[in-house]
């Protein structure tokens, strides 16, 4: 194809994934992140080994494994200590070819920034704007406007891109459910499972251990939207008090200040297309999805390694992009109605009874369904990112 300059809007993991992706391509490629200062706010990320194999496909997944923690030992519980379902972190890897992982968000993003070029990076750069013809996407940010062969739209679940691509969709809605996260000031003692989830009535709470012993938590709980606290973790300590450890002891080693708190929103109505002449929709800007199969992340490194694939074989970009969204579109819509599924099952469930057959219903599968599941989600082969000659 005869252009190669893309334009990727956002500098999330999904866009700064895009934008590796596209530069194994050959393509050359500007990301423009809103955000004046990368703080990078998020605590911490598990990622399956889909979102490993694609950071893999990238060349970036042995700095990512360096960095992070195996997540090889844990499952699910009920807040009195009782064991749910265990997981097999090895069983998975040996399975799958590749780990279950937990990393900081921070490192997972410095990692991601750390393999692009100098440069390549604008941050404090809003795109305010998207227009110019059809097949010259143009992009206006602080009265700059920037012409593309490619514009890619990774800027989050209130896309503007999305916004004007698809004026009538009805957007982002509230799941039901807000979550407040943190990590741990220092080492948790009493910390010895690498992943964890307890559910509770109306109520989750897990861990991610990081390799210098620290922690992410987090808390995911049935709430009106807009609901917060004045001392968040005060009322963390409150809720969970009687709750099995290390979960008391997580809350302790916390710096209130630290804590985050989010409502979690969802594409519930389904986009008709992930792309639109030279413009492609990314990770939640195409798909945003509840936290319940910890899906969000992978899904969006996945959408950078089968974008680029797509774009690298060519030979036009809108053949490239019609590629790109039949190969994710299915897929990911499928695993966001799965993770709804989930919480439905999971952290949203209430009544006494309902939660009481759920767990039996846990407890009587036999570990290889319980396997199936976790690889119905996880089982994934990235693309080969071939770029063809200009």
């Amino acid at each position: 194809m005869s252009g190669r300059n893309a334009v990727v809007v956002g500098g999330g993991i999904g866009g700064l994934a895009a934008a590796i992706g596209l530069r194994l391509a050959g393509w050359e490629v500007t990301v423009l992140e809103r955000a004046a200062v990368l703080d990078d706010a998020g605590a911490g990320i598990s990622l399956a080994a889909n979102g490993m194999r694609a950071l893999q496909a990238l060349g970036v997944g042995e700095r990512i494994e360096a960095a992070a923690r195996r997540q090889y030992t844990g499952g699910t519980r009920t807040p009195d200590g009782r064991r749910l379902a265990r997981m097999d972190g090895r069983a998975l890897e040996r399975e799958l070819g590749a780990p279950i992982v937990g990393i900081p968000r921070a490192e997972l993003h410095r990692i991601l920034r750390e393999a692009l070029p100098a440069g390549s990076l604008v941050v404090g750069a809003e795109a305010t704007e998207v227009g110019g013809a059809p097949g010259r996407p143009l992009v206006h940010h602080g009265g700059t406007a920037l012409e593309a062969d490619l514009l890619v739209a990774a800027d989050g679940i209130h896309s503007r891109v999305r916004r004007t691509l698809f004026p009538a969709h009805p957007g982002p809605v509230y799941s039901g459910s807000t979550v407040l996260r943190a990590i741990t000031e220092h080492p948790v003692e009493g910390l010895r499972t690498d992943f964890e989830l307890t559910w509770g009535h109306g109520a989750e709470f897990g861990h991610i251990a990081f390799p210098d012993g620290r922690a992410e938590w987090h808390a995911v709980l049935t709430a009106p939207a807009g609901v917060r606290h004045r001392d968040p973790l005060s009322e963390m300590r409150r809720r969970f008090a009687r709750w099995h450890e290390p979960i008391p002891a997580l809350l302790a080693a916390t710096d209130p200040r630290a804590v985050l708190h989010h409502d979690i929103h969802e594409l519930a109505t389904p986009l008709p297309s992930y792309a639109a002449g030279r413009v492609a929709l990314l990770g939640d800007a195409a798909h945003a999805m509840t936290p319940f199969l910890g899906q969000g992340a992978c899904q969006a490194l996945e959408d950078a390694v089968t974008l680029a694939a797509a774009v690298a074989a060519g030979p036009t970009v809108e053949g490239a992009l019609a590629r790109y969204d039949a190969a994710r579109r299915p897929r990911s819509q499928t695993v966001a109605r799965d993770a709804r599924r989930a919480g439905r099952m999971g952290q949203q469930l209430t009544n006494p009874l309902a939660v009481g057959l759920r767990n039996a219903a846990i407890r009587l599968t036999p570990p290889g369904a319980m396997m199936r599941t976790v690889l119905r989600h996880a089982d994934w082969t990235p693309p080969r990112i071939a770029p063809r000659a200009a």
